[in-house]
């Protein structure tokens, strides 16, 4: 972990990083959870307690969507937060999967092709946070009765207290869900 927030303060220092956003505006490429940060739109589920969070930078390989698993059980062990893993493992899997498939811009060599993970903890709440250069909006979909898939949002949304997705500048989302 630690390497990370090095990897990243050190790509920030680099010359050729140029931010184009505005003050306040995150790029698919520096969106690092600030502290304090809990999206807007789930604000008012927040109640005192333990805040921490941790980030990790999933690659566009198929081991991705369960090394994102992996890390979820070991930040929530480590949170003693195990009774979360469960339900958290899905919404993270599901979430990761629409992140890689849908949102990396493979044939287009200027974007970044990685996906960022965070987990945000605020008291007895976690929010899964997703980072990725797409343009493609998540939809809950209703597939026919012959669809082989469709529904990870709809698991989301029935496990989760809150989800929801906000644009990035220039280009990007950010994918999240709450979890208690």
């Amino acid at each position: 972990m630690h390497s990370l927030l090095h990897l990243h303060e050190s790509l920030k220092q680099n010359d050729q990083v140029q931010s184009t956003t505005a003050t306040g505006e995150w790029t698919t490429f520096d969106w690092w959870p600030p502290v304090g940060w809990w999206p807007e739109a789930a604000r008012d589920l927040l109640v005192p307690g333990p805040a921490g969070s941790a980030t990790f930078v999933l690659p566009p390989t198929a081991s991705s969507v369960h090394a994102a698993r992996a890390f979820t059980t070991g930040v929530l062990t480590g949170w003693g937060l195990a009774e979360l893993i469960e339900n958290m493992e899905l919404v993270v899997s599901e979430l990761a999967t629409n992140a890689l498939r849908h949102g990396l811009c493979l044939d287009d060599p200027r974007r970044e092709r990685a996906v960022h993970m965070s987990l945000v903890r605020r008291g007895p709440l976690v929010t899964s946070a997703f980072t990725d250069p797409g343009a493609s909006v998540p939809v809950l979909r209703y597939p026919g009765p012959l669809d082989t898939g469709g529904l990870g949002l709809h698991i989301v949304e029935s496990i989760s207290l809150r989800w929801g997705w906000s644009a990035l500048a220039p280009h990007g989302k950010i994918v999240w869900a709450v979890l208690s």
